[in-house]
Protein backbone atom coordinates (compact mmCIF):
# COMPACT_ATOMS: atom_id res chain seq x y z
CA UNK A 1 0.00 0.00 0.00
CA UNK A 2 1.41 3.29 -0.80
CA UNK A 3 1.27 6.38 0.89
CA UNK A 4 -1.23 7.88 -1.34
CA UNK A 5 -3.73 5.07 -0.78
CA UNK A 6 -2.90 5.75 3.16
CA UNK A 7 -4.09 9.25 3.23
CA UNK A 8 -6.77 8.61 1.62
CA UNK A 9 -8.38 6.34 4.63
CA UNK A 10 -10.70 7.49 6.91
CA UNK A 11 -9.09 8.32 10.03
CA UNK A 12 -10.98 9.50 13.59
CA UNK A 13 -7.41 10.70 14.58
CA UNK A 14 -7.24 12.90 11.80
CA UNK A 15 -10.23 14.27 12.07
CA UNK A 16 -9.18 15.29 15.35
CA UNK A 17 -5.43 16.55 14.52
CA UNK A 18 -7.91 18.37 11.99
CA UNK A 19 -10.47 19.82 14.65
CA UNK A 20 -7.50 20.90 17.10
CA UNK A 21 -5.70 22.66 13.77
CA UNK A 22 -8.89 24.86 13.46
CA UNK A 23 -9.84 25.57 17.05
CA UNK A 24 -5.52 26.79 17.09
CA UNK A 25 -6.61 28.85 14.22
CA UNK A 26 -9.43 30.60 15.91
CA UNK A 27 -7.73 30.74 18.86
CA UNK A 28 -4.64 32.65 17.24
CA UNK A 29 -7.60 34.66 15.23
CA UNK A 30 -8.77 36.33 18.40
CA UNK A 31 -5.49 36.53 20.12
CA UNK A 32 -4.05 38.64 17.07
CA UNK A 33 -6.73 40.66 15.93
CA UNK A 34 -8.31 43.39 17.64
CA UNK A 35 -11.55 44.21 15.61
CA UNK A 36 -12.54 40.44 15.92
CA UNK A 37 -13.36 41.66 19.38
CA UNK A 38 -15.49 44.79 17.86
CA UNK A 39 -17.39 42.53 15.84
CA UNK A 40 -18.10 39.81 18.35
CA UNK A 41 -19.33 42.52 20.87
CA UNK A 42 -21.77 43.81 17.89
CA UNK A 43 -22.36 40.61 17.19
CA UNK A 44 -23.85 39.70 20.31
CA UNK A 45 -25.33 42.81 20.29
CA UNK A 46 -27.85 41.72 17.64
CA UNK A 47 -28.36 38.55 19.27
CA UNK A 48 -29.51 40.50 22.33
CA UNK A 49 -31.94 42.71 20.69
CA UNK A 50 -32.98 39.91 18.46
CA UNK A 51 -33.89 37.92 21.33
CA UNK A 52 -35.48 41.65 22.58
CA UNK A 53 -37.45 42.04 20.09
CA UNK A 54 -38.62 38.68 18.65
CA UNK A 55 -36.95 38.34 15.61
CA UNK A 56 -38.84 36.14 13.36
CA UNK A 57 -36.75 32.96 11.71
CA UNK A 58 -35.85 34.64 8.11
CA UNK A 59 -34.71 37.89 10.38
CA UNK A 60 -32.45 35.36 12.69
CA UNK A 61 -30.91 33.51 9.56
CA UNK A 62 -30.47 37.25 8.05
CA UNK A 63 -28.65 38.38 11.04
CA UNK A 64 -26.76 35.40 11.81
CA UNK A 65 -25.52 34.98 8.30
CA UNK A 66 -24.21 38.41 8.63
CA UNK A 67 -22.55 38.32 11.48
CA UNK A 68 -20.67 34.58 10.49
CA UNK A 69 -19.94 37.16 6.48
CA UNK A 70 -18.02 39.66 8.93
CA UNK A 71 -16.46 37.09 11.16
CA UNK A 72 -15.09 35.14 7.81
CA UNK A 73 -13.93 37.95 6.60
CA UNK A 74 -11.78 39.34 9.31
CA UNK A 75 -10.50 35.46 10.06
CA UNK A 76 -9.45 36.03 6.14
CA UNK A 77 -7.62 39.34 6.15
CA UNK A 78 -5.99 38.14 9.32
CA UNK A 79 -4.40 34.98 7.45
CA UNK A 80 -3.77 37.53 4.23
CA UNK A 81 -2.09 39.62 6.81
CA UNK A 82 -0.10 36.82 8.04
CA UNK A 83 1.04 35.64 4.66
CA UNK A 84 1.74 38.73 3.29
CA UNK A 85 4.50 39.66 6.77
CA UNK A 86 5.47 36.37 6.54
CA UNK A 87 6.36 36.45 2.41
CA UNK A 88 6.86 40.10 1.92
CA UNK A 89 8.69 41.55 5.24
CA UNK A 90 9.79 44.23 3.20
CA UNK A 91 7.56 47.06 2.07
CA UNK A 92 5.95 46.44 -0.79
CA UNK A 93 3.72 48.05 -3.27
CA UNK A 94 1.94 44.98 -3.92
CA UNK A 95 2.20 43.85 -0.48
CA UNK A 96 0.41 47.08 0.52
CA UNK A 97 -2.42 46.41 -1.87
CA UNK A 98 -3.28 43.00 -0.76
CA UNK A 99 -3.94 44.21 2.72
CA UNK A 100 -5.68 47.48 1.80
CA UNK A 101 -8.01 45.00 -0.39
CA UNK A 102 -8.45 42.64 2.16
CA UNK A 103 -9.32 45.21 4.94
CA UNK A 104 -11.61 46.38 2.00
CA UNK A 105 -13.34 43.47 2.14
CA UNK A 106 -14.27 43.36 5.74
CA UNK A 107 -15.05 46.72 5.59
CA UNK A 108 -17.71 46.14 2.67
CA UNK A 109 -18.88 43.07 4.80
CA UNK A 110 -19.10 45.39 8.26
CA UNK A 111 -20.95 47.65 6.50
CA UNK A 112 -23.40 45.15 4.82
CA UNK A 113 -24.58 43.53 8.48
CA UNK A 114 -25.04 47.26 9.69
CA UNK A 115 -27.46 47.31 6.87
CA UNK A 116 -29.19 44.07 7.33
CA UNK A 117 -28.84 45.21 11.22
CA UNK A 118 -30.61 48.44 10.62
CA UNK A 119 -33.10 46.94 7.72
CA UNK A 120 -34.57 44.19 10.75
CA UNK A 121 -34.11 46.22 13.93
CA UNK A 122 -34.96 49.89 13.03
CA UNK A 123 -38.35 49.21 12.53
CA UNK A 124 -38.82 47.23 15.28
CA UNK A 125 -37.49 50.00 17.50
CA UNK A 126 -38.91 52.63 16.06
CA UNK A 127 -42.59 50.74 16.76
CA UNK A 128 -41.47 50.54 20.52
CA UNK A 129 -40.81 54.27 20.71
CA UNK A 130 -44.61 55.10 19.59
Amino acid sequence: MDSKENNKRFSFIRRIKSANFALRGIIIFLKTTHNAWLHLFFGVLAVYMGFLLRISTVEWALVVLAIGLVLLSEAFNTAIEIDIDLTSPEYHPYAKDTKDVAAGAVAISSILAGVIGLLIFLPKVLNMLE
